[in-house]
């Protein structure tokens, strides 16, 4: 049985059968996205930055300066956060059937605090692992000033959808059959190279954690 928005607030409107509840379905997008769009109110005023976000279990995170505007501002507060991948231009034979592929996933809920040196430590190897699993062993351990200085929020994924376009281009009728092309331009997510730090003391070889990521797709 097809998962049903928990509320109105997540119900996708537009294009509603696009429209997807199931968290297997919200996962699988947000573990493909590494940067989120969050929204929130600041002093009255709409506000909306991009973060470097990861999931884990039930939450999705990020992380910031404790002295962060943005991280003061949505802590303990009511947030969107959005993430969409953009997978290709649909090119049709008028211009307003022209479209995008795209994943996206919209949450809603209130920002949570992660506390506690142990706590913090277990989110950020998580983001690690996400990024370039086996790095976070490699590397010394965070100072407590490091510690101190890193702030990092949580949202739980329960009010949320997930909104999905893929395939050709929808034409008019009237526009059948074309005569101009029409067709799908897919984009590629992937990393193309690793580039060596200056810092790097010579004769360093390139880490089997990065090697596995190069040329991967996303």
């Amino acid at each position: 049985m097809k998962a049903k928005p928990v509320n109105d607030q997540v119900r996708v409107r537009r294009a509603h059968k696009r429209g997807q509840y199931d968290r297997e379905t919200m996962n699988a997008v947000l573990d493909a996205g590494l940067v989120a769009d969050i929204g929130f109110i600041e002093q009255a005023k709409p506000v909306v930055t991009p973060m470097t976000y990861w999931r884990h279990a039930d939450y999705v995170y990020w992380h910031g300066s404790t002295a962060s505007r943005m991280m003061k501002a949505t802590a303990g507060r009511d947030v969107c956060f959005t993430v969409t991948l953009l997978d290709g231009l649909v090119l049709a034979q008028s211009a307003f059937h022209h479209s995008a592929n795209y994943r996206s996933v919209m949450l809603f809920g209130i920002a949570e605090q992660v506390r506690g040196t142990a706590a913090k430590t277990k989110a950020l190897e998580a983001f690690f692992d996400k990024l370039f699993a086996g790095r976070w062993q490699t590397l010394r351990s965070m100072t407590g000033q490091e510690m101190k200085a890193t702030s990092i929020l949580r949202l739980k994924i329960d009010q949320g959808a997930a909104k999905i376009r893929t395939g050709p281009p929808i034409e008019a009728k009237g526009d059948l059959p074309g005569k101009v092309w029409s067709g799908v331009l897919d984009f590629d997510h992937s990393i193309r190279q690793a580039q060596p730090s200056a810092d790097n003391i010579e004769g360093l070889e390139l880490p089997e954690h990065v090697k596995r990521l190069v040329g991967k797709p996303r």
